[in-house]
């Protein structure tokens, strides 16, 4: 699990794990470590956690031929996965599809107003929409320029 072997090692730098993916991405296989801390991680953070996720591939063993490693931030639209994503979106704006339609749509964009274990609460223009995890199919944040500092 390279999510077992990665994420001590973001941790340490000081970051949290987003995401771990390993595909393809222009003709070439990519290992993609996603990662972000509060208030955003620097080129330089970023850098050095590259290098140290080199190592510990390198001295696990991982080999499965050749590819890159690329350890990114997730931008200002990010992937909203775990229930601590949708925690720490209270107050802002997101989009959010659902499996099933929930009051008639599967597309829900609003503000989060609140987020617990269990689901989501999204201030919708049509009204507030309670969203249970497991009945999200994809979400992310929404940027509005100037909205953040």
């Amino acid at each position: 699990d390279l999510e077992a072997v990665v994420g001590p090692v973001v941790e340490a730098s000081g970051l949290e794990l987003v995401e771990v993916a390993f595909g393809r991405g222009g003709g070439r296989r990519v290992l993609r470590v996603t990662v972000d801390r509060e208030g955003g991680a620097d080129l330089d953070t970023i850098a050095a956690a590259s290098e140290r996720i080199s190592r510990r591939l390198d001295v696990e063993g991982f080999d499965p031929g050749s590819y890159t490693l690329e350890v990114t931030s997730p931008g200002v639209e990010r992937r909203l996965r775990r229930p601590q994503d949708f925690v720490r979106q209270v107050g802002h704006k997101v989009k959010v599809r659902t499996v099933e339609p929930v009051e008639g749509t599967r597309s829900h964009t609003g503000t989060v107003s609140a987020a617990d274990g269990d689901g989501v609460t999204i201030a919708t223009d049509a009204g507030e929409r309670r969203v249970p995890y497991e009945g999200i199919s994809s979400a992310r944040t929404v940027f509005e320029w100037g909205s953040r500092t």
